[in-house]
């Protein structure tokens, strides 16, 4: 089980030079760790209908909601451990986050924090320092941590350290692929470039770069065969191997 935030004093070490404004949320938000978050707000939380079926995946429900809602959170102390569990409201709102990214004004907040590169840079060089965002690799709390996804290789990331504890629920799975339906024009073209293996400046012949449990596990294959048809298999001296292992294409 994954722990969707961190201890109140550790989040204090943690807490950004951006104030709050004495609310939970403000408090929340802010703290270096859940930069990846956006602020969610209070009209939306209240809305019931924003919530439906999230009573039977938080425990304590009621009060994680009436924390949640704090105008006059205490940041110095933080919550009393015999009304409120920290941990409890901060699932809750990771839940609620993950469906308010999927609205229009939840998208627009998101864009900004895209724009500004917040999310971090694809590390695949050809992809040309390419924007990300967050996803999760499933929508169930606890089971991954968040990733980031390039648009442009398609492929998802580890984020930058800071925010590598955020629960992959807090964003979701269809977070980016919704994004991107919202936002057209933003989608990117697929990189162009690919990483050619060589040695010397020669390209690596394929056969090369086949690992050598799947060489092997296709040889049975061969032999297999070569017995169902009462004929022996053709014998390769290790010569013969070596020299095919380590073929060259000129360029």
């Amino acid at each position: 089980m994954l722990v969707l935030s961190l201890n109140f004093v550790e989040y204090n070490k943690n807490r950004r030079s951006k104030s709050s404004d004495g609310s939970w949320v403000g408090w929340f938000v802010n703290l270096e760790v859940n930069a990846f978050l956006c602020r969610v707000p209070y009209d939306y939380i209240e809305d019931k209908f924003n919530l439906t079926g999230l009573e039977t995946m938080v425990p304590n429900f009621p009060q994680a909601l009436d924390a949640l809602l704090d105008t006059e959170f205490d940041t110095e102390y933080g919550f009393n451990p015999m009304e409120t569990d920290s941990e409890t409201t901060a699932q809750l709102y990771g839940l609620i986050h993950a469906r308010y990214i999927l609205s229009p004004l939840g998208i627009d907040k998101m864009y900004m924090k895209y724009k500004r590169g917040d999310f971090g840079f694809c590390p695949r060089i050809y992809c040309d320092g390419q924007l990300m965002l967050p996803v999760g690799l499933t929508d169930r709390i606890g089971e991954s941590h968040v990733k980031v996804y390039c648009p442009r290789c398609q492929d998802v990331y580890q984020p930058q350290d800071r925010c590598a504890v955020l629960d992959g629920s807090m964003f979701g799975s269809s977070f980016p692929h919704m994004f991107f339906m919202q936002l057209p024009h933003l989608l990117p073209e697929p990189p162009i470039e690919k990483y050619t293996p060589r040695i010397y400046g020669f390209k690596v012949h394929k056969s090369a770069l086949v690992p050598a449990s799947t060489e092997s596990m296709a040889s049975n294959n061969n032999d297999s065969n070569c017995n169902n048809q009462n004929t022996l298999p053709s014998s390769v001296d290790s010569t013969q191997n070596l020299r095919r292992r380590f073929n060259f294409t000129l360029t």
